[in-house]
Formats: structure tokens, C-alpha cells, sequence
């Protein structure tokens, strides 16, 4: 999908925001273009794909998280583009969907492969594999990786910690008791 500047609203129209379920999404993914029989996404060669390769600045426009769901849902598990609007970046990191930046060349390069072409992500060690073997990285936020690698979300991270807050406030509390005040709430 070489277009520049596809916003949010042209992933997922407006008028199919009125839900809070990230199921039946997909059948949305794109409504607008999908009208058009020949559009990537209603050819055999769109079906079954992981990864979205896009143009520059993708997700651009409002920051509904229903874009990354979509996408999701449709089965999308990484996008590629030179550069991703901030908001659409951490809700897709938020949403397992992997926002992977590449230098203009690299994108050019991957634009120009045959369809069948296959890359390779590996979220670990942060690289992209094109099929001549190139390794590209890409950068992700340390705790995005955690979150994705375990495949866990923000609140998940958190009750991880619970051993950790629990023995911090059991401190707290007997330090407190030490001094003769009381905890607060």
C-alpha cells in the first residue's frame, strides 16, 4: 500500500466506530477503498499477509485505537513505513501490532520486490530480514517489547509486579510503624 499520509479515518471509517469490541472489525479494515474490487486487500495475493507494507506517515489523523484493532483483526501482526503519526505508534504497540520504521531506501527496496516476496520480523532482536538476507533494524521501546514478547498488555505488566508492590508496601508499612505514624490511603 504505497499511499503517503493514510490516516486513521481510512483504515477504519467513522461510522464504524461505535462499538468497543475489537471483533468484526476487520470486515471494516478499509471500507472505503474496498469498494474497489481490484484493492490489495480483496485480491488473493492481500489475503493471509502479517505484514502491511506502507507509505510514509501511516496512521496519520485522529487516535482512535480501533485502527490497530482492525488491522488486527484482519490478521496484520507488523506494519512498515519511513514513519508512523506518534498516536498510531503506541496504540499499535498497545494492540500487538508491531509499527516497524525503515530508512527511505530500505522501504523503496521492499516496494520493489516481487509479491511473493517474504520478510522475516524478529521482534527480539529488533530486525527486519529481507529475502537477500539485508538485516535492518528497527527500533521499539524496551518496555513495548517486554509487553509484546510476553505477550502481555499495560495491566498485565503490572500485576506481574505484585510481588514486588507487596513486599514494597509490607517496607513501607513496617518503616512507617517505626516512626509512629500511620499509612495512608
Amino acid at each position: 500500500m504505497p499511499n503517503n499520509n493514510i490516516d486513521t479515518d481510512q483504515i477504519i471509517p467513522a461510522r464504524f466506530l461505535k462499538t468497543t469490541s475489537k471483533e468484526g472489525l476487520d470486515k471494516n479494515l478499509f471500507a472505503d477503498w474496498r469498494q474497489d474490487p481490484n484493492f490489495i486487500l480483496n485480491t488473493p495475493r492481500g489475503q493471509g499477509k502479517q505484514v502491511l507494507l506502507a507509505g510514509d506517515n501511516f496512521g496519520c489523523g485522529s487516535s482512535r485505537e480501533h485502527a490497530p484493532w482492525a488491522l488486527t483483526q484482519f490478521g496484520f501482526r507488523a506494519v512498515i513505513s519511513t514513519s508512523f503519526a506518534d498516536i498510531f505508534k503506541q496504540n499499535a504497540l498497545k494492540n500487538s501490532l508491531i509499527p516497524i520504521v525503515v530508512p527511505a531506501d530500505v522501504h523503496a527496496k521492499l516496494f520493489a520486490l516481487p509479491e511473493d516476496a517474504a520478510v522475516k520480523v524478529d521482534l527480539a532482536t529488533q530486525a527486519l530480514t529481507l529475502p537477500d538476507g539485508q538485516k535492518v533494524e528497527f527500533p521499539v521501546d524496551s518496555f513495548s517489547k517486554t509487553c509484546l514478547l510476553e505477550g502481555i498488555d499495560e495491566l498485565g505488566w503490572i500485576l506481574k509486579q505484585e510481588p514486588a508492590i507487596t513486599a514494597y508496601e509490607q517496607t513501607r508499612v513496617s518503616t512507617l510503624n517505626t516512626l509512629g505514624a500511620q499509612p495512608s490511603i
